[in-house]
């Protein structure tokens, strides 16, 4: 069971999905997510790049995978958790340090991100929502995050 703040839900046009927020592997990134969950920054989010077999992405305002928020980018904090069915980690550009406000969800094992990439969390219920997400690069209609609440 996750500590009281660091369960994130994210009522998707699929359906809820829990998120056990981690910040035992990486406290910046996870109260940086607070932070902008607090803001409602991720509501009518869209998954602007969910490929079949292996992640659903989220978290850029314009809808493309150009965008984060307005705040800094967050410094890496890779770990040794594995991409495995169910993790969380931020999208970030070439640089390490360029997470921002993007995240995926795999949705099969991708252990060739580990220690690349930082894991911030792991789905603990609704995976078989993230699973009916519309597919696409980018993606046509594609589903998005209705809201995100902490709790």
């Amino acid at each position: 069971m996750p500590e009281a703040g660091n369960t994130l839900t994210l009522e998707t046009t699929q359906g809820p999905v829990v998120i056990e927020m981690r910040p035992d592997l990486a406290p910046g990134h996870v109260a940086h997510i607070k932070k902008l969950v607090e803001e409602k920054f991720y509501d009518g989010i869209v998954f602007h790049r969910v490929i079949d077999g292996f992640m659903a992405q989220t978290g850029c305002p314009h809808g493309t995978g150009t965008g984060g928020s307005k705040y800094p980018n967050v410094k890496a904090e890779f770990n040794a958790e594995p991409h495995v069915r169910g993790v969380v980690s931020m999208a970030r550009a070439q640089d390490p340090n360029s997470a921002n406000s993007q995240f995926f969800i795999v949705f099969n094992d991708a252990r060739f991100l580990d220690k690349q990439y930082t894991v911030w969390g792991k789905v603990i219920s609704g995976m078989e929502n993230v699973d009916k997400i519309k597919r696409g690069e980018p993606v046509r209609d594609p589903d998005k995050i209705i809201s995100a609440t902490l709790s």
